[in-house]
């Protein structure tokens, strides 16, 4: 199998994204509300009401594509170490297989999440054929956002936070991801 890729023990789990994404979005609110936004911060002067609560509503925006974009992050994360896992500890099942080949004829570098790791997951498990679909699709959000947002998305549906949120949670209740074992 040759050199093993070493872990991060700073990998991304969705709880923790989702308790920060609350924490910052209870903490913007809270600095442009009305009390604060007088008493804290000269930035308000001559703000009218609507002024401070549509740049409040723009920094939840942002917030909420922050959140998503490290969801969909650690969701990969979560694919890639399953993967590496797969192959390492030589599992029997079909999908291990699979993908123990795929490593020894691209190599580590060379293999692609959605060309490779999804397509695996695709072929070798049919039952998860639609939740692998959604989450393809959804990582065509995350390959905008990680873009600049420069081009008008084609993505079929609309992406916030919380649809990403609950589709993480879906793989990770309806997958047999293996974790850093």
């Amino acid at each position: 199998m040759g050199n093993r890729v070493a872990l991060s023990p700073e990998r991304l789990e969705f709880e923790e994204v989702a308790i920060a994404h609350s924490d910052i979005a209870n903490s913007i609110r809270f600095y442009y509300g009305q009390a604060s936004m007088e008493a804290l911060d000269a930035k308000f002067i001559g703000y009218t009401l609507g002024e401070v609560e549509q740049e409040r509503d723009k920094r939840l925006e942002e917030l909420d594509k922050n959140s998503a974009f490290n969801v969909l992050a650690a969701l990969e994360a979560s694919f890639r170490v399953d993967f590496l896992m797969r192959c390492y500890n030589r599992r029997k099942d079909d999908l291990s297989r699979f993908f123990r080949r795929l490593l020894k004829d691209k190599g580590e570098r060379s293999i692609s999440l959605d060309q490779h790791i999804l397509e695996g997951w695709r072929i070798c498990s049919p039952q998860s054929k639609s939740l692998i679909s959604q989450v393809k699709a959804a990582f065509r959000y995350r390959h905008w956002l990680a873009h600049g947002r420069y081009l008008n998305p084609k993505l079929g549906r609309e992406y916030d936070f919380d649809s990403v949120y609950l589709l993480a949670q879906a793989v990770d209740q309806g997958l047999p991801l293996h974790g850093s074992e």
